[in-house]
């Protein structure tokens, strides 16, 4: 296979380019060469070290703590990859088989089963974890691991669509800052949300912060709500939070969730981090709003 392209490494290892050339410059990992047009070019043996790279950081470990590690010391670090018997068998069965409709069929025997909330907060984790297990090991591709996320977005979206629009407070504004393209994470969020009756709203990702601070205000938001996913920079999470939270009125909380968001350890002041959506449920059961 020839060199990669950082178009291509991104979609081998599933870490967006922002992210691949902002640990380029800040750790010098991964390290591309350049071809006549100047344009990166990536060893494909750099996928794997990748890999490692983001098990590591699913665990909880630091962007700094992992990309200056030798190959030989990240091998060391890398944990042993889980047995096939810790895995859902019959899910990577399903995700392995290719077969859509057969996907989207167990997602909501496992829904309807569970209830929307206990999906929500144990399950859809679970599931989640087993995906990354099998990327990490192999058994998945990033194709298959990003099809599945997609497919459990489109059960969520089914089971929220049946329920009354959310009229309790808190009223919720979800979303993600600039760079962050990952949406799973206010999906989950957004159907807790509905499930106790408040009210989300959903803007997508990456909304610009002038204008997360204008749908605050049109929406009339108790709150709102960003997720953060294990490869935003926790320097980057820090400052956008930082200053989002210096624009938005006091009387709105500011609440942040996700692998990145839970590394900062002292946030800003006004800033709660939620550690799991069983956090956000017992926010959601006492009517509160934490943070303002």
């Amino acid at each position: 296979m020839t060199d990669l392209s950082i178009a291509a490494l991104a979609l081998e290892t599933g870490i967006p380019k922002e992210t691949l050339r902002m640990w380029e410059r800040r750790y010098g990992f991964p390290q591309p060469t350049r071809n006549a047009r100047g344009e990166r070019r990536y060893p494909v043996q750099q996928v794997a070290r990748l890999r490692q790279v983001r098990r590591l950081l699913d665990l909880g470990m630091r962007p700094g703590q992992v990309l200056t590690l030798s190959p030989e010391e990240l091998e060391q670090a890398a944990p042993r990859p889980p047995s096939p018997d810790t895995l859902d068998p019959g899910l990577v069965d399903l995700i392995k088989r290719h077969d859509d409709e057969g996907l989207r069929q167990e997602l909501r025997a496992r829904l309807l089963r569970e209830g929307l909330r206990r999906f929500v907060c144990e399950s859809a984790a679970g599931m989640l974890t087993t995906v990354g297990d099998g990327w990490a090991r192999g058994v998945l591709e990033v194709f298959e691991e990003h099809h599945f996320s997609a497919q459990l977005d489109s059960v969520l979206r089914e089971a929220v669509a049946q329920l009354p629009p959310g009229a309790r407070r808190p009223r919720v504004l979800l979303t993600t800052l600039s760079g962050e393209p990952h949406t799973l994470g206010l999906m989950l969020a957004f159907a807790l949300l509905r499930v106790e009756g408040a009210a989300g709203i959903l803007l997508g990702a990456q909304t610009p912060e002038s204008q997360i601070v204008a749908a605050a205000e049109a929406f009339a938001a108790d709150a709102v709500a960003l997720s953060f996913s294990e490869y935003v920079d926790p320097g980057a999470v820090r400052l956008g939070v930082r200053r989002l939270r210096q624009a938005l009125p006091p009387d709105v909380a500011l609440w942040c969730g996700g692998r990145s968001a839970q590394r900062l350890k002292r946030p800003p002041a006004g800033v709660v981090i939620f550690s799991d959506l069983e956090q956000l449920a017992a926010v959601l059961e006492s009517r509160g709003v934490v943070g303002n």
